[in-house]
C-alpha cells in the first residue's frame, strides 16, 4: 500500500501550526486542540491497563455528531453481533463529546493529530483488528499505517456529495493512500459508491448498504417516554418547531409567525437555534419584538406550552420535535448546510427547508415522496410561501397527517443500513486472527489537556 505523501505531511505540519492561531478567535477549534495534544498519551494510556490481546478491538472514528449518530446505529448492532469485541471511539470536534461519554464503547477520546509518529505510538498501544470510519472522514496517515500492520479499514455510511472538495484536485491526491487502504466500505446509494472510487477506494471493495442515520433516528424516536416533560411544550395547539436554524432562517421564519398569529392566534412557534449563544438569543429577541411577536421564553424558563419557545440548550431537538405538528429544517438558507431531515420525518411530521437542499440526500428523498417542501431563495417569496403551506397544515388536518405518514413511511423504508454494515464489519473480524503485539507496561494517567 503506497504511503502518504511528503505534500501531505507537509500539508498537516502547517495546519497544526496554525491551529492554536485560529484558536485564538474561534473557541471551538481552540478546545479540540487542547483535548487533542494529549489524546494520544490517553488512549495509550487506557491500553496499558484495560487492553485485553484475547479480544479484537474495533476503533470507530466519526467527526461530529452527525457522524456519530450514524456510527452509533452500527455499533450498537455489533455489539449484539460480536458481544466479544473491545470498542474504541474517537471524534474530532468538540461537540460530539456528549455524544462520546455516553456511547456503549470501552474507552471514546479525540482523534490524535494525523502525523506519522503520533499514529504509530498509538496503534502500537491499541493494535486494533479493525479501524473504522464514518461517513468520509478517514485520515490517510492513521488508515495507511494501520493497513500496513494487518488492521483492517473500513467506512461505513459512506457518502460523497458531488460538489465535495474531496474529489478535486489537490485534495483528492493527497488523500487518496488512505481511501486505497480500504478494505471494505458501506456505501449509502450507487452514486456514493462511485465517487468513493474516483477517491481511491478499490470498486471491487465497495457495498451499498445504506444509510444508518434512518435506523439512529428511528431508535431516538421509539425511546423518548410518552412522559417526557419535553414534549408537553406542543400541548394544546399546532406546533411549528424550527430545528437548527440559523440568522437567515428566523428572518423567514420570524414575518411567517407574524402572518399565522394574525389569523391563527393559538398557533405556537419553537426555535431550537443551531448554536444558541448568547448573542444568537438576543438577537431572535430583537427580531421578535419588531414584529411585535410575543416575548420569546428561554427552554431553561419556561414552565408549559408558549406562544414563541426560544431553546436556549442543546441536546433537545429530537424529543421537541415529538412536541410539534409541523417541522421547519434550518440552514437551506445560509452555507452551513441543511441539517438532518430525518428527525422530524421520524415523528410523522411534514417537513419544509430552505432553498439550498441540493447536498441532501434525505431531503430529494421527502421532497420525491411528497413529504416535504422546499421554500424559494429570496425573503419575500420564501416568506409567502412558508405562510401558505404553513396554513394549509393548520387548516387541512388531513393533507397535514397524508404528509406526515409518507415521511415515516421513508424513514421506515430505509432503515436496515445499520445491520447490513454490522454485518460487513462483522465479516472482517471473523476472517482473520487476533492482533496479538505485546501490551505496553502501565503508565501513570495523563492528564485531560
Amino acid at each position: 500500500m503506497p504511503p502518504t505523501s511528503w505534500s501531505y505531511r507537509a500539508a498537516l505540519r502547517v495546519g497544526v501550526a496554525l491551529v492554536p492561531v485560529v484558536g485564538l478567535v474561534d473557541p471551538k477549534v481552540g478546545e479540540g486542540h487542547r483535548h487533542r495534544r494529549r489524546a494520544a498519551d490517553r488512549l495509550a494510556w487506557w491500553a496499558s491497563s484495560n487492553r485485553d490481546r484475547e479480544r479484537p478491538l474495533v476503533w470507530f472514528h466519526a467527526a461530529s455528531v452527525g457522524e456519530g449518530r450514524q456510527a452509533e446505529s452500527v455499533l450498537d448492532e455489533l455489539r449484539r453481533q460480536a458481544p466479544a469485541c473491545q470498542i474504541v471511539y474517537t471524534h474530532f470536534s468538540p461537540s460530539a463529546e456528549p455524544l462520546a461519554r455516553r456511547l456503549p464503547v470501552d474507552v471514546a477520546d479525540y482523534l490524535p493529530y494525523d502525523a506519522p509518529s503520533t499514529v504509530e505510538r498509538v496503534l502500537d498501544a491499541l493494535a486494533p483488528d479493525l479501524l473504522v470510519f464514518a461517513k468520509l472522514d478517514l485520515w490517510p496517515e492513521l488508515a495507511t499505517r494501520a493497513e500496513a500492520r494487518g488492521t483492517s479499514v473500513a467506512l461505513i455510511a459512506a457518502t460523497v456529495s458531488p460538489g465535495s472538495s474531496r474529489l478535486r484536485w489537490p485534495a483528492r491526491e493527497l488523500l487518496r493512500p488512505g481511501y486505497a487502504a480500504v478494505r471494505v466500505a458501506g456505501a449509502i446509494s450507487e452514486p456514493d459508491a462511485q465517487r468513493l472510487a474516483t477517491l481511491g477506494v478499490p470498486r471491487p471493495h465497495i457495498r451499498v448498504t445504506g444509510d444508518p442515520r434512518f435506523d439512529s433516528v428511528a431508535a431516538r424516536v421509539a425511546g423518548v417516554e410518552p412522559s417526557d416533560p419535553l414534549l408537553g411544550f406542543g400541548a394544546g395547539g399546532a406546533t411549528m418547531v424550527a430545528g437548527s436554524t440559523w440568522g437567515p432562517d428566523e428572518q423567514i421564519l420570524l414575518p411567517a409567525f407574524a402572518r399565522i398569529l394574525e389569523r391563527h392566534p393559538t398557533a405556537r412557534l419553537i426555535v431550537v437555534p443551531h448554536e444558541p449563544t448568547a448573542d444568537h438569543l438576543s438577537g431572535l429577541d430583537r427580531r421578535a419584538a419588531a414584529l411585535h411577536l410575543p416575548v420569546p421564553v428561554r427552554l431553561s424558563a419556561a414552565t408549559g406550552a408558549v406562544p414563541l419557545l426560544a431553546v436556549d440548550r442543546v441536546g433537545a431537538l429530537a424529543t421537541l420535535y415529538g412536541a410539534g405538528t409541523m417541522a421547519y429544517v434550518g440552514g437551506g438558507f445560509g452555507r452551513a448546510g441543511l441539517h438532518s431531515v430525518l428527525e422530524p420525518a421520524a415523528w410523522a411530521m411534514p417537513v419544509c427547508f430552505g432553498p439550498r437542499w441540493e447536498q441532501s440526500r434525505d431531503a430529494a428523498l421527502l421532497l420525491e415522496g411528497g413529504a416535504g417542501t422546499a421554500l424559494p431563495p429570496g425573503e419575500p417569496a420564501a416568506v409567502t410561501v412558508l405562510v401558505e403551506i404553513w396554513e394549509k397544515w393548520l387548516t387541512d388536518e388531513a393533507y397535514r397527517s397524508a404528509q406526515g405518514a409518507r415521511a415515516a413511511a421513508i424513514v421506515a423504508e430505509g432503515q436496515g443500513a445499520a445491520r447490513r454494515s454490522a454485518e460487513m464489519l462483522a465479516e472482517l473480524i471473523s476472517s482473520r486472527p487476533l492482533r496479538t503485539s505485546p501490551s505496553a507496561a502501565p503508565a501513570a494517567r495523563p492528564s485531560a489537556r
